[in-house]
């Protein structure tokens, strides 16, 4: 049985496979650990935390965390499969308990958010939790915020304000993804709502994007070493 979708599933890997716990070997398993213990410590490795005791804490949180994650996805895609061959033959009752499930594993996802969050709210303060979040979803929301400052000089407060609304709600979902891929399409999701509200405010995101990269390229060409 592969490891893949356990790589995927903590983003470090682009391929596919199952974690099923009753057929994977104890070797895999303490593959799978470390895999997801590396990147636990990662990420808490960005958060300021000098507290050795506390810090272990922090990181076996989020460790669980992608473990308890992975164990629902698993379990989904395990019925999902059963679903599909029990009812091969019939669509309706097919699509409707593949939609229950697909509920009830959201309905799962919900509760096991704020769970984690109430743990790391136990050890870690706001900013480190935002600190947590960027570090399961690729850093996304600051990049992606600061891209469009520096795109559209002339947003106002106002926007701005509601652009990172929607990125932060687009990280809640993101930190729950099951993949690289999944987390960058809520991202991606979102994006496209405020690329459509900025549209609707008059803003030209096309003229935008081309006086950027002019910006981008006379920076670099100004900041190359010249050479006497």
């Amino acid at each position: 049985m592969k490891l893949s979708i356990l790589i995927l599933f903590i983003m470090l890997s682009n391929f596919a496979g199952t974690f099923g716990q009753n057929t994977v070997s104890e070797d895999d398993k303490a593959k799978y650990i470390k895999t997801i213990t590396e990147r636990a410590d990662k990420i808490v490795a960005t958060l300021s935390i000098t507290d050795t005791s506390k810090l272990q804490k922090v990181r076996n949180v989020i460790r669980d965390q992608y473990s308890n994650l992975n164990d629902i996805y698993a379990g989904r895609d395990s019925k999902l499969k059963d679903i599909k061959q029990k009812n091969k033959d019939d669509k309706a009752v097919r699509d409707t308990a593949i939609a229950k499930e697909n509920r009830s594993t959201e309905a799962a996802l919900t509760k096991l958010h704020k769970k984690y969050l109430s743990k790391l709210s136990k050890y870690l303060t706001p900013e480190q939790i935002e600190g947590v979040k960027n570090g399961m979803t690729y850093n996304v929301l600051p990049i992606t915020y600061k891209a469009y400052q520096e795109e559209i000089l002339t947003l106002t407060e106002d926007q701005k304000k509601q652009i990172l609304i929607w990125l932060t709600e687009a990280r809640e979902h993101a930190i729950d993804a099951e993949s690289s891929d999944k987390k960058h399409a809520w991202f991606g999701k979102y994006k496209g709502r405020i690329n459509n509200y900025l549209s609707a405010a008059g803003y030209d995101l096309k003229k935008e994007g081309v006086e950027w990269e002019k910006r981008r390229k006379e920076k670099a060409n100004s900041e190359k070493p010249v050479n006497h």
